[in-house]
């Protein structure tokens, strides 16, 4: 399946180490054909780090999108409602975003989003980036794998030495992932 006139939701949370890579993906979905609607959680909206400054991501993404960010409940509340999305993806997911889905906790824009589309039973691609993935975040990580309508990119350690519990996708995989989402398929392996 291409990936030319999708529309395609795409939720940024806060692991901003990942930002410039998944920016980077996101350029190669627009170029095959994809109608990108980009949305970022407060943190990811309004954060300066190390990585990058928020009104930089905000003006890469906004240019390469040709879309205004979405960052309000009232902007994502919509996206339920409209049933404009064929897909969303979240790119990429904290350990947080992750915990708070696979406990049903909506406190926060991106899960709003996230939420709104779920309830039309449209798929949602994963895109781990978490250093808590083989502790803390491992029982979540393994719920979501569990429930319908969720699709991981593959992921692997993130790096063993340094982080040896932390794990990440690779982005080579995201336009598979999102293609074999869009047919109801997991691609595998999902661990790398």
């Amino acid at each position: 399946m291409k990936l030319k006139d999708k529309k395609i939701g795409f939720v940024m949370t806060g692991s901003f180490y990942y930002f410039r890579k998944t920016i980077d993906e996101i350029k190669n979905i627009v170029k095959l054909g994809a109608n990108v609607i980009p949305i970022m959680s407060e943190i990811s909206y309004t954060t300066d780090t190390r990585y990058g400054n928020s009104k930089g991501f905000i003006n890469d993404i906004e240019k390469i999108t040709s879309s205004k960010i979405l960052h309000t409940i009232q902007e994502v509340e919509l996206l339920g409602s409209k049933n404009e999305l064929d897909i969303l993806v979240v790119a990429p997911a904290t350990g947080n975003t992750i915990a708070k889905l696979a406990n049903d906790i909506t406190d926060e824009v991106s899960l709003i989003a996230i939420k709104a589309h779920l309830k039309k039973e449209k798929p949602v691609v994963i895109a781990i980036s978490t250093n808590n993935g083989l502790s803390g975040a491992g029982q979540n990580i393994g719920k979501l794998l569990n429930l319908k309508n969720y699709y991981f990119v593959p992921f692997r350690q993130d790096n063993p030495i340094t982080k040896p519990r932390s794990l990440a996708f690779d982005t080579s995989y995201l336009i598979n992932t999102i293609e074999y989402a869009l047919e109801g398929e997991q691609i595998q392996p999902i661990l790398l």
